[in-house]
Formats: structure tokens, C-alpha cells, sequence
């Protein structure tokens, strides 16, 4: 009998989306699947922000528990919480193609930004300190509060307090077919390292799997969120940390950017690069050992201890 390939998945709908999209792949060329739910840790806490929970790979260490005792043949993860160290035992084995990787505001009346005031401030909800960080970096006057849940809670909580908006990843919205009339994109925002991005995990000794996953694999995308998680990693940042990142391939070229802020968005240090792809395998190193020639390491130290008191 030809070998069922069980995909793990977390429950939220947007994660189901994600494990029915690569099952779909998979059933397209002929390989058997189940999809067997698994409950995470970062989707039972939701009152915490992710970056006090002291926890990097919060959304993906039941999955590679899961893995890793054979209860699950792969799992299915949103690559920009996956860390950057993956465990011992277990492969990146498939990344699907990148959707649109931009964040968005859902606001809820026209905003003016000018007018935000110590009496009146604008008040935009983020789980994410990478957001939160960069939002006070362009508008420092502004009140950002804690948003934590799966897509349809935090729609639902922007409507029921007074907040002016929430940042949201375009792309869980457009999967979802829940983006509202009422959002901006933001443009200016550097996306999380791999944000927009499929990944499929696999055991490293399970060829039967990694052969089958390798048939859907985007190179294209694991070339730019592999240089975008270089960075990260060369930052020694966890998930959480204030860091931003895209690669993007134009014309045989790869344009990088990426930047790490401080945890209240006073500060930035951005290093920006243009190569060929054929040299771009050290791209994301060499840009974020930049950042740290340029005060990014007393920054990083800076951020950890911000992190460490908030636990």
C-alpha cells in the first residue's frame, strides 16, 4: 500500500489554510495525505505579547516534538516563526512560492497621523515588537497596545475597543479573503525575515517525504528568505526581535534590505544591498555583520536586556 503522508498542522484557520494548500500540492502529483491538527502553545496564551513569553519557535516546537516522535510525517509552519536554529534531527524540506509580504492597517475612520497628541494619541494594536518598534519609529507620538490571536480574534477585538487600527500581514488576510475596504499598506514597513512565506519541515532520515516535498519546492523563495534568515540569524535575533528583512530577485540581481530597531523605536540601523544572484550567498551575513560594525551590536544587547526585564 502506497505510504500516507501526514501533515501536522496548528488549528488556527489561517494554518489549516496553509496545510490544505500544500496538501492540494502534494495530492496534485499523486502522493496520499492526511492533515492531523496540533494545538501550540502561542495559540492557547493570548493575553502575553509573544515577546515576553521568553519562548523563540513558540508557534513550532509542538510541531517538532510531533515530528520528531513520528506522531506526524511533516509539518506545515508560516516560515517567519520558525527559528532560525531548526532541532537536530529535522530538515527544511519545501518552501512554497511567497505571497505578498507587505503589512497593512486596518483602521477604522479616516486617520490624520499629524494630529496624535500626549492628550489624544493615535492608538494602533500589534502583537508584533517588530511592528510596534518601527510604528514608534515613524510616528513616535503615537500609543501602540498588545493584540495577540489568531486573525478572526484580532479582527474581532480591533472592532470591539477604541483603538484606531491593527497591523496585519497582508497575506493571512488575502488567504483568508478577510481584508476589510478600510486598510492602508504599509510601504515604509520592513517585513518580518520569510514573512509571506509556506514552510514545510521534515524528518532528515525520512527520504520518502523529503522527495516528495522537494516537488514543490520555490527556489526562487528559498533563496530569498533563506538570505533574509542568514541576517536574522547572524543578529543572534530571536522570532520576536525588532528585525526586518526582504530579498527580492529583480533581473538576475538580488535587492536586499534589512534593519533592527530599538524595542521603543527610537533608534534604526539599516544596511541595504544590490548583487548579482550568482554572488549572493553570503549577502544576508554580510549585511547584518555591517549593521553590527555600526552600533548594531550594543543595540542587540540593548534590546535583550529590554526583553529579559519584560519576562
Amino acid at each position: 500500500m502506497k505510504r500516507v503522508i501526514r501533515i501536522g498542522t496548528r488549528e488556527s484557520q489561517l494554518a489549516l489554510w496553509q496545510a490544505l494548500t500544500v496538501q492540494g500540492e502534494l495530492q496534485k502529483i499523486g502522493y496520499q495525505t492526511e492533515i492531523i491538527p496540533i494545538t501550540s502553545e502561542g495559540d492557547v496564551v493570548l493575553d502575553v505579547p509573544l515577546y515576553e513569553m521568553g519562548i523563540t519557535g513558540i508557534f513550532t516546537k509542538t510541531l517538532d516534538i510531533a515530528l520528531l516522535t513520528s506522531k506526524i510525517d511533516i509539518a506545515v509552519h508560516s516560515l517567519k516563526d520558525v527559528p532560525t536554529r531548526i532541532p537536530k534531527g529535522l530538515a527544511q524540506a519545501a518552501v512554497l512560492k511567497r505571497a505578498d509580504c507587505a503589512d497593512i492597517l486596518v483602521y477604522k475612520n479616516q486617520l490624520d497621523f499629524s494630529k496624535s497628541n500626549a492628550y489624544n494619541p493615535v492608538c494602533i494594536a500589534t502583537g508584533s515588537l517588530r511592528r510596534k518598534a518601527q510604528w514608534l519609529h515613524r510616528f513616535p507620538k503615537h500609543h501602540v497596545v498588545n493584540l495577540r490571536g489568531n486573525v478572526n480574534t484580532r479582527l474581532r477585538k480591533l472592532e470591539e475597543n477604541e483603538w484606531d487600527g491593527a497591523v496585519f500581514a497582508k497575506a493571512g488576510l488575502e488567504r483568508l479573503k478577510l481584508i476589510p475596504e478600510k486598510h492602508l499598506v504599509l510601504d515604509w514597513m520592513i517585513p518580518a525575515p520569510a514573512q509571506g512565506a509556506v514552510m514545510i519541515m521534515a524528518k532528515a532520515t525520512d527520504a520518502f517525504s523529503l522527495e516528495a516535498l522537494s516537488q514543490i519546492n520555490d527556489a526562487n523563495t528559498e533563496i530569498c528568505t533563506r538570505i533574509e534568515r542568514m541576517f536574522l540569524q547572524t543578529l543572534e535575533g530571536g522570532c520576536t526581535a525588532p528585525i526586518g528583512a526582504f530579498a527580492e530577485i529583480k533581473n538576475d540581481q538580488i535587492h536586499f534590505m534589512g534593519a533592527v530597531f530599538s524595542v521603543d523605536g527610537s533608534e534604526k540601523i539599516e544596511a541595504v544591498r544590490k548583487v548579482s544572484l550568482l554572488k549572493s550567498q553570503n549577502i544576508g551575513v554580510e549585511a547584518a555583520e555591517e549593521i553590527l560594525q555600526n552600533g548594531g551590536k550594543e543595540l542587540m544587547e540593548k534590546i535583550k536586556r529590554v526583553l529579559q526585564k519584560n519576562q
